[in-house]
Parts: C-alpha cells; structure tokens; sequence
C-alpha cells in the first residue's frame, strides 16, 4: 500500500501537521461550494495532483460535518503524444484517469472526489460552476475562459473564485517560456477582482473555439508543442493564489494577475482593482498588460 494506513505510527504525526496547517487556513473557501478543476493536461495534471493531496490532508482535520468535494472536468483523453510533457496516469478521458490514479493510491482518506467527463460547454456550465465554488481552471482556449468568466461573473453567483491559468506554446516568434496567472474573486455579489475579460479583449472577444465546437482534425491541429517546465510554473503559480486565498496577507487585496517567465525567472503579480496596500484603486492601461496565453 503505498498511503500512509490508519494506525500506522506515522499516521499520528501527518495528522499533526496538517492539523497545525490547518489552523492556520480560513477553510470556508473549500467547504462553502466545490473545489472544480477545469482542464487536466500539461498544467491541469501538475495542479490536480498537487490540490488533491493538499486537501486530502486538510480533509482529515476538518470538523464533523465539513465535506471537501473535489470536481475534476476535462473531456480530452491522455494520447502517447502527451508524453513528452505528461507523467500520464492511463491513456483514458483524463479526468476519469486523475480521480481513479489518485483513488487507487490514496482510498483509505475518504476523499469527496468525483470527475466529469466531459468539456465545459453553454449547455452544462451552470452544472459545473455553482454558487461557492472555487474554481480551477487550466485550459488551453481563450474561448472556455470566456464561458467560465462570464458564468462567475455574470451575476448568478455571489460568492464564487476562478483561478485560471495558461502558457505560450513554442512557436514561431514564441519560446514557449512566458505563462500567466489571472485571479477573479466575488464576495457577496462585490467584484474583489477583476474578472477574466475585463482588461483582456482577447478573452472577452475569443478568436478560437471552444473544445466541444471542433471536429478530430481541428482538435489535432489546434496543439502547439509546449514545455514541461512552464507548464510546472504556471500549476505553481496557480497553486499559490490558492494559498494566498486560504491564507491571506492582513490588510492586502488579492492580486489580480500574476505574469511568468520560466526562462527569466520572472514570476510577478499585478494588482489592477486595488492597490497593494488598499489605500485605493489602481489605474491600469491595456498596454501595461500582457495578453493571456492560448495555451
């Protein structure tokens, strides 16, 4: 077995960590809604497989009646072609391989794990994104980013996070090194953040397509190689707005982006709807900010 068994001597003392973690962490962001995770390829697996040992740890610490539930989305399957970037669990839908490969190593943490095997579409997003969730999303298409947005955005929900992640690819004129992090939080009805679209034509007016619009060939033809490396970062990265959330700075907003360069090792925030310090709002131009990555 290769998790930790209940009653194993060292089960007292992952226990006490995580406790002590734990009471460090305003939780009520976990167990108010749904963690939902949107997209599982070269950053979606790095950030799921981190997230879901990270909650699996804090499940145990929880008070009777606290449920973390965990949603995995994604309507690609894992190809041999992935490898070059992917330590790929099974070449199966990708969501379905995430939830059962973490399962199979880790049963006995009673995790609230579920998977959906399907994309992110006009015709299921209200069931995929719901009033408290928070949102993951690491898709590869400004088009899905749109749809997620303006579902967190649009006024059905009060409360609700999306943290959504992306990647150049390595192409012509690109290095395939810059990445991005954006970061839309809704409390009560208020915009904290800036959602997805607000400083991003390129988001609220996509030029691509969704997954669930293209045919086989389209699908094929629409990758672009990446790196494994950039990948990590922006999953780290958006690994990091998540703690931020959970563990937030006395007296600072959240940030609004973050912007990465593997290469340059570069990874900085960007607060567009307030100042770091809250005195205020901030005066952001389109120019002082990068377009998001496709990928």
């Amino acid at each position: 077995m290769t998790a930790t068994s209940i009653g194993h001597p060292q089960a007292s003392a992952d226990a006490s960590a995580a406790e002590t973690i734990r009471r460090r962490l305003d939780t009520s962001i976990l167990t108010r809604g749904r963690v939902v995770i949107i997209g599982l390829g070269g950053i979606g697996l790095f950030l799921a497989r981190a997230v879901l040992t990270f909650l699996a740890g804090l499940r145990q610490t929880l008070a009777p009646g606290e449920e973390i539930t965990i949603l995995l989305c994604d309507g690609d399957v894992f190809e041999p072609s992935n490898n070059y970037r992917m330590d790929i669990p099974d070449f199966i839908n990708k969501a379905e391989a995430v939830s059962g490969d973490f399962l199979e190593r880790n049963d006995n943490l009673g995790l609230n794990l579920r998977c959906s095997p399907q994309y992110v579409t006009e015709s299921n997003i209200e069931q995929i994104v719901a009033e408290g969730d928070l949102v993951l999303l690491a898709c590869d298409n400004h088009a899905t980013r749109s749809l997620v947005s303006r579902r967190c955005a649009g006024g059905k929900l009060r409360n609700t996070i999306l943290i959504s992640g992306g990647n150049d690819g390595v192409e012509e004129g690109l290095r395939g090194s810059y990445g991005n992090v954006q970061v839309y939080v809704r409390a009560d009805g208020i915009d904290l953040t800036a959602p997805l679209d607000r400083f991003h034509p390129e988001i609220a007016n996509p030029a691509d397509h969704r997954p669930d619009q293209l045919g086989c060939d389209d699908l094929a033809a629409a990758g672009v190689p990446q790196l494994i490396f950039t990948n990590l970062f922006v999953a780290s990265a958006m690994c990091n707005a998540l703690i931020r959330q959970l563990m937030p700075p006395s007296g600072e907003p959240m940030y609004d982006e973050v912007a990465l360069d593997v290469i340059d090792a570069v990874c900085q925030p960007h607060w567009i709807s307030a100042t770091p310090d809250a005195s205020g709002p901030a005066v952001a131009c389109d120019s002082d900010i990068a377009p998001t990555s496709t990928s």
